[in-house]
């Protein structure tokens, strides 16, 4: 296959580079408003079916390069924090570079933050749920329906705090009998921990939206400190004139940190459970005494 090299790079960083005949080589810097380079920031570029041709992230100095078929595309980059930058992007044929130049990503508008105070997790909007690997092949999901929270909202995010207490005997993951064994003592062993605790010990702005929640998560008798990866959705007015505040957030958890050591292998030692469980919240808060008719 014919192949050629970059066009007028000879002493340059990128000279003998080859690209195919049928692609073209684009470049830019992703930078914040005072010209600092943005790292690890992420790009995306779709062609105009809207299908994804290649994605990644800038290096550590900014700078993203990528070799792409000719043809008309559709930019995105994003950066916690940071405001999205939405683009296009043109390749030609000739083998000249595209140089985007710099991109510059704004800081994202934050929310107004809920008022100080007690508020309380409403659990009919809410979802505890996690994702563990099965035998190495798919994924088993399941959640915990009964529990109760308490999030007391200071007059600064760092004097906030977050309890919540998880009834361990009401996970399910639509199988009784695998949802039973999870119960026994190879795994949750309800009987003697009856219930998985999680209290906050700080609030950490990322910019943005974004938060980093970390606390000590207690299961199966073992306190271990967690980090959730959260994204705040803001404060609404609900159906019953009720204020609501409401946080995505995510983490992973390793089974054998909290003394949960069943395992059975399979040929080839592939293991039936995963040690990685990937923890998935979608909380919805209302302040302390609301009245709800549906629930």
């Amino acid at each position: 296959m014919g192949r050629r090299k970059v066009a007028n790079q000879k002493k340059g960083a990128l000279a003998g580079l080859s690209v195919p005949q049928s692609a073209g080589l684009l470049s830019f810097r992703v930078i914040d408003p005072v010209g600092e380079p943005l790292v690890q920031a992420q790009y995306t570029l779709n062609d105009t079916q809207g299908r994804k041709v290649v994605a990644g992230k800038t290096d550590p100095y900014g700078w993203g390069v990528v070799v792409v078929p000719v043809g008309e595309y559709r930019m995105s980059v994003s950066a916690d924090g940071f405001a999205a930058h939405l683009g296009r992007a043109s390749v030609r044929e000739g083998g000249a570079p595209v140089a985007l130049g710099d991109l510059t990503l704004h800081a994202a508008p934050t929310l107004p933050l809920p008022e100080p105070g007690d508020w309380e997790i409403e659990a009919a909007h809410t979802r505890i749920g996690f994702t563990a690997r099965h035998i190495g092949l798919g994924r088993v999901y399941g959640g915990f329906g009964n529990f109760a929270g308490a999030i007391r909202v200071g007059s600064t995010m760092e004097h906030t705090a977050m309890h919540v207490v998880i009834d361990a005997a009401s996970i399910d993951t639509n199988v009784k009998m695998r949802d039973n064994h999870l119960r026994s003592g190879d795994f949750l062993d309800v009987e003697n921990f009856p219930t998985l605790e999680f209290y906050s010990d700080r609030f950490v702005h990322r910019g943005g939206q974004n938060w980093v929640i970390t606390g000590g998560l207690t299961l199966h008798g073992v306190t271990r400190t967690v980090t959730l990866d959260a994204q705040y959705n803001g404060v609404r007015v609900g159906m019953e004139g009720e204020t609501r505040a409401a946080i995505h957030a995510t983490t992973e958890l390793h089974r054998e940190d909290y003394d949960i050591n069943w395992q059975t292998m399979l040929a080839r030692n592939i293991a039936v459970v995963g040690s990685n469980i990937k923890v998935d919240l979608d909380i919805q808060a209302v302040p302390k005494g609301t009245e709800l008719e549906f629930k």
